[in-house]
């Protein structure tokens, strides 16, 4: 079994070799520049590391981890347009390096690549993972809207935050670990426990995410803490706390979302300090525990031997535990 450094090892090493572009270059810097700007490379890894649960050859599944890579990076550089955001990974962002028009073209060639991609992948169950594939991204699509929307809108209730992110972040974690499996050669009770698992993990993470941009610390975060809060964005943090608040503090929240007169540091730290009072970090990180204990009874009903499982179990731990 692969460890996963090794595995990152492997997509890295696809990443610095695989060059994108073509004339003009001025469409593909930035696809290069996005690429190369660090990142977990979580997706990829779990593509890897669910086919080599079922096969040794991860490099069967070495093509359609990089598809899924670029489409996660393609993702992020639209998002980054659409969040206004400034800084990913500690680095410009794209619209911010060049500008809003070629961060979209680039983002949609980007999409285009992804594509080209996956078509490499030789499995004989190619056409499930494509079909997963594309379900996957409108998904996605569909949480991203969703998140626009509540951005402007009061009453946005839990259940609704959790399938946002269900569509919006935990989808491509499940996908990336059931087309791996698939391509190893997995049954398909297996692959699909294996999307539980991924699904699960995902929940958490996006909260653990939510959590960070409050109380984590920039440096090791790579963005500005407290853009959710500055975006109005409607994540389980604020949503507990609105539930949990009293007059005086409902008062307070709707002062700070809608008064545009407040400054960001005000914002910012007056949200913290109610989410403070009502120990609504403590009810997340409840939450990602909750998520994560059914992420681990999926995977433990994957057959196949548990030590094959660790390293999965492992990077989950890692994932739910990480301050960056």
């Amino acid at each position: 079994m692969y460890q996963i450094q090794e595995l990152q090892e492997l997509i890295n090493s696809k990443i610095e070799n695989e060059e994108i572009g073509r004339e003009p270059i001025s469409l593909y810097e930035p696809i290069n520049y996005t690429l190369s700007n660090g990142g977990k490379r979580i997706r990829p890894i779990l593509t890897l590391m669910s086919c080599n649960l079922f096969s040794d050859d991860v490099n069967q599944a070495i093509d359609a981890a990089f598809a899924i890579e670029i489409f996660h990076n393609f993702t992020l550089l639209h998002d980054d347009i659409m969040d206004k955001a400034d800084i990913r990974r500690g680095n410009p962002t794209v619209h911010k390096k060049w500008n809003e028009n070629t961060a979209i073209l680039s983002g949609d060639a980007m999409f285009i690549k992804a594509y080209d991609y996956l078509f490499k992948c030789k499995s004989p169950v190619f056409k499930q993972i494509i079909e997963l594939f594309n379900v996957t991204a409108l998904e996605v699509c569909e949480g991203q809207q969703y998140d626009m929307e509540f951005e402007n809108r009061m009453d946005v209730s839990e259940n609704e935050y959790l399938r946002m992110i269900e569509l919006k972040t935990s989808v491509l974690l499940a996908a990336a670990l059931k087309i791996g499996a698939l391509i190893g050669g997995a049954k398909d009770t297996d692959a699909e426990l294996l999307y539980e698992f991924g699904r699960n993990i995902g929940l958490a993470f996006q909260i653990q995410d939510d959590l960070l941009d409050v109380f984590g610390d920039s440096k090791t975060f790579g963005k500005e803490i407290g853009g959710d809060i500055v975006a109005n964005k409607k994540t389980f943090l604020l949503i507990k706390a609105k539930e949990l608040a009293n007059k005086n503090e409902k008062e307070l929240i709707e002062k700070y979302l809608n008064n545009k007169e407040i400054t960001r540091e005000e914002k910012v730290m007056g949200i913290t300090t109610i989410y403070n009072n009502l120990k609504i970090k403590e009810l997340a990180e409840k939450l990602i525990a909750s998520y994560h204990q059914k992420a681990i009874i999926s995977l433990n009903r994957v057959n196949v031997s548990p030590e094959k499982k660790n390293e999965l179990k492992n990077l989950a731990e890692k994932l739910i535990r990480r301050n960056y």
